[in-house]
């Protein structure tokens, strides 16, 4: 009997373990996608009362990680899943599903007392390699150039890198940040600096987006694809998301989701969809 009521007790108690973690959800990955789901966030928890949802965001190769490893059951990625990462997760018995929630364009920043207002993919490669040095290289006041980057477990460095850079190393001068908002900071206090960040980063205080060969990084421009560095933004979950998980994925890609992606800066999948629709006619 006594070995009984120890069973019971125990079993009670992983009960209200399992109770205690019902509707938590932690989500982890890019802090690009951040912002969208900062917001869908807090207006899916306003809906939904005994859903609990918190965010950490340090790039999507950490996303990529917390999927594999089980810690999050949502990962935000600004790039798609590595094919080393996705074997990597096959033999966890992970199995990676992308979802497209949305579009971004990354944008070149400068102090905002930088002259400068346009610079070419050509320059851009130059400078983040090394090869340019100073702003009268690209017709600004003389001055050396501060190359701030996004750090390695970053999906807007990798695609940077694969865009923009054409694979080559990036300059070994250059200040790593882990996050668009750390570029942001460092750029808009430093007169020489230059970095790139997600659209929806772009007009932080003390900042200035440049054109890339004379075209502005914008929703516009993303859409009718003049903007030459414009990518795709993800969630990424182990099969088809079930439960809470998949409520808030079913709102995020939702009219309301929409234009919470549209309200911080970044393109909606509708505008896409009917703008390639009315491409095709």
């Amino acid at each position: 009997m006594k070995r009984l009521s120890l069973a019971l007790a125990a079993m009670m108690v992983l009960g209200l373990a399992a109770t205690s973690f019902a509707g938590e959800i932690a989500v982890k990955g890019s802090t690009t996608v951040q912002p969208i789901m900062q917001k869908a966030v807090e207006a899916f928890m306003a809906q939904h009362k005994g859903v609990s949802i918190s965010i950490s965001a340090s790039g999507s190769g950490d996303g990529a990680k917390a999927l594999i490893d089980g810690s999050t059951p949502l990962a935000m990625m600004s790039r798609e899943m590595k094919e080393s990462e996705i074997k990597q997760a096959k033999e966890k018995g992970v199995n990676p599903k992308q979802i497209v929630i949305a579009y971004d364009c990354i944008t070149p920043v400068v102090n905002s007392a930088n002259p400068v207002k346009n610079l070419t993919m050509a320059q851009l490669k130059d400078i983040y390699t090394g090869k340019v040095t100073d702003w009268k290289e690209v017709g600004g006041a003389a001055g050396p150039i501060s190359v701030i980057s996004r750090d390695s477990s970053s999906g807007t460095f990798e695609y940077w890198g694969e865009h923009v850079l054409k694979k080559e190393r990036v300059y070994a001068r250059a200040q790593m940040q882990a996050s668009n908002g750390a570029v942001a900071q460092v750029v808009s206090k430093q007169k020489g600096a230059i970095g790139y960040v997600g659209l929806a980063y772009a007009k932080a205080p003390g900042l200035k987006d440049l054109t890339v060969d004379g075209v502005a990084g914008s929703i516009a421009t993303t859409l009718n694809g003049t903007y030459p560095v414009s990518r795709g933004l993800y969630l990424y979950t182990n099969g088809e998301p079930t439960g809470d998980v998949a409520k808030l994925v079913e709102y995020i890609m939702s009219p309301a989701g929409q234009k919470i992606v549209a309200s911080v800066d970044y393109i909606p999948l509708k505008s896409l969809k009917s703008t390639a629709k009315k491409g095709k006619k």
